[in-house]
């Protein structure tokens, strides 16, 4: 026992080094893809617990970089105001997942697909190899548009929400056309159904959006819909995508991995803490995307 009592210890200590690190800000940083966390199934899954969800913080907008070695969230200390809000990235160097802090108070953000461009709003920033660029304005047609989330294809169409007093306004895009963007078109009355249809994340080809919204016929406050776009260039029904995303809470801010896996989105429970309700960012297996496709 005297002998083998050391090499358990040892054994211990390097499955224990491992599995997690700490970054400056004494966050434990996990090695491997996808920082280092047990794939999930069919039913969404917290998403890198006590790494990306915290206690002390709102979670909102996880996403993954074009090659897979970034992952982005919006942190929001709860309690605090939005100006303390931070775009978090953890970055894989080194075979280990670091953190740091991309930009202060940035509310919410997406990414288009080849990864060189940060969009906030009606603000966006570019990648540099100093950085993040200082945030630049998407100029005509969007700059007196009350944009919450906005999502690049890869063709450089923009797909956005806006914000009204009645939550009535429908998702709308705007093609790129010879460096200008054109007048935001709706995508059609299956995008203004309900209350606060927004958030929306665009397929790189453009061949599937999703999106939340609050709906009668949903299963909370506000649930994941999905529509796909059909051969002529229309779009298909709003899908809820079922109780294996959609609970009686808030799901919000969904984006779909670059390598097509999985889905993240964020959840709004009913833990309130400094009077704010819990948000924590989840992830599930994107096939089924490919499950509730219409079928020809």
């Amino acid at each position: 026992m005297k002998r083998t009592l050391p090499l358990m210890l040892a054994t211990l200590s390097l499955l224990m080094m491992s599995g997690c690190s700490h970054s400056q800000n004494a966050i434990p940083v996990a090695y491997g893809p996808y920082l280092g966390q047990m794939l999930p199934g069919s039913t969404a899954e917290i998403f890198a617990s006590g790494i990306v969800n915290t206690k002390e913080n709102r979670e909102v907008g996880g996403m993954f970089a074009a090659d897979m070695n970034e992952f982005y969230f919006t942190r929001r200390p709860l309690g605090e105001k939005s100006s303390s809000n931070e775009l978090v990235v953890l970055e894989f160097k080194n075979n280990q997942w670091r953190e740091s802090i991309a930009k202060q108070g940035v509310n919410s953000a997406s990414i288009s697909p080849d990864g060189k461009t940060f969009y906030l709003g009606t603000q966006y920033m570019e990648r540099t190899n100093a950085g993040l660029s200082e945030p630049k304005s998407l100029g005509a047609p969007f700059k007196d548009i009350d944009i919450m989330g906005l999502s690049g294809s890869s063709n450089g169409t923009l797909y956005f929400d806006t914000f009204t007093e009645k939550l009535d306004a429908p998702l709308r895009a705007s093609r790129l056309i010879d460096g200008k963007y054109e007048q935001p078109k709706s995508l059609g009355p299956q995008f203004a159904i309900g209350k606060y249809n927004a958030h929306p994340f665009i397929a790189p080809d453009e061949s599937y959006i999703l999106w939340d919204s609050r709906r009668e016929s949903g299963y909370g406050t506000s649930d994941l819909y999905i529509s796909f776009r059909a051969e002529d260039g229309t779009w298909g029904p709003a899908i809820n995508m079922g109780d294996k995303i959609n609970t009686t809470a808030a799901e919000n801010n969904p984006s779909v991995s670059p390598d097509g896996k999985f889905i993240f989105f964020d959840r709004r429970n009913g833990e309130r803490i400094y009077g704010q309700k819990k948000v924590d960012i989840y992830w599930v297996d994107a096939q089924i995307i490919e499950a509730l496709r219409p079928k020809p």
